[in-house]
């Protein structure tokens, strides 16, 4: 194990479980399953990986594969999947991902992280990655010249921005900061930046876009963006806010707008995006950290005090443990 991230998710399952949007009690564990390293050892049948290779394992690491979803190719659906960070393992122990010493996945569950990905970089792709990009390609959010929409400049939405561009889109950041502008603009180069509680700018941009990703992890109001989209133009929420989204039906009846939302991807959709980061040396920005600064780190996630994900230094924390 070399690095892991530090996912969100774990201030999500805090606020779901005490908003009572959990349907059963959890046991809230660290989540870090987003994971890269080296293959140290394989089955004697294992063909695609062998040791020494750098792979990854994404936030499931196994799945029933006889399931409608599975059959299909979306795993990420399936009823019974296994977690990598605090799932129920077939044995019935709980998950540990990132928090391992090894990790032993099924070859048809583990990435290839390309050469030329740094390692720290590419972890979060694997989580906050394939959150933007499996549904910019389903939804053909991908065509270069379309305009999209990203609201939102955090762990998602800045890799967004960038998988964007990559597709040659035209991409406007839409955030409630204005302090961002020079972010979006100057370093992630964003072809236009709007302020959502600009009635203003927003009025300006009404009817522009042909699409949006919605990562915004608080709750927020739906309608005004839903204003910005074309006539049939179609809106993915990402993000995971613990209040309920209002939507009243006129908003996307009104111009036959659609509204989705998207858990993450499929196998294949992650390795096809890692492929792609790959050709386009695309990473998210990352803070690295050594283990024992996860319980500040937590805390400093809380405050969105980090540009944008933290990524742990697994492999060098227990090189400074053994030393000690």
């Amino acid at each position: 194990m070399r690095v892991a991230f530090l996912c969100f998710s774990i201030l999500l399952l805090e606020r779901l479980q005490s908003s009572n949007y959990l349907p059963i009690a959890v046991q809230i564990r660290l989540t870090r399953h987003e994971i890269v390293g080296v293959v140290t050892d394989v089955g004697s049948g294992v063909k695609n990986f062998k040791a020494g290779e750098t792979v990854g394992a994404g936030y499931f690491r196994d799945s029933c594969r006889t399931c409608d979803s599975c059959s299909k190719g979306y795993e990420n659906y399936c009823p019974t999947l296994v977690l990598t960070s605090n799932g129920v393992d077939r044995d019935g122990a709980t998950t540990q991902g990132g928090f391992s010493d090894v990790l032993v996945v099924n070859q048809d569950y583990v990435l290839r992280v390309p050469e030329s990905l740094p390692l720290a970089g590419a972890a979060p792709l694997l989580c906050a990655g394939l959150a933007v990009y499996s549904p910019m390609v389903m939804y053909g959010l991908n065509a270069p010249g379309k305009h999209l929409g990203v609201v939102g400049l955090g762990g998602l939405g800045h890799v967004a921005v960038k998988f964007g561009k990559a597709f040659g889109m035209i991409v406007t950041v839409i955030s409630s900061s204005p302090r961002k502008r020079e972010e979006a603009l100057e370093r992630l180069d964003a072809d236009a930046f709007l302020v959502s509680q600009d009635p203003k700018q927003m009025k300006a941009a009404a009817g522009t876009m042909d699409g949006i990703i919605d990562t915004v992890s608080a709750g927020h109001p739906i309608v005004p963006l839903l204003e910005l989209l074309k006539p049939m133009g179609q809106m993915v929420v990402v993000g995971a806010p613990s209040t309920p989204l209002e939507l009243p039906a006129f908003a996307i009846i009104s111009g036959g707008k659609r509204l989705a939302g998207n858990g993450a991807g499929s196998v294949a959709d992650c390795q096809a995006m890692l492929d792609f980061a790959g050709k386009h040396d695309i990473t998210a920005d990352v803070e690295v950290v050594k283990m024992d600064y996860v319980n500040t780190a937590v805390e400093r996630l809380e405050m969105n005090d980090v540009r944008y994900r933290f990524v742990i230094d697994v492999a060098g924390s227990q090189l400074q443990g053994a030393a000690a």
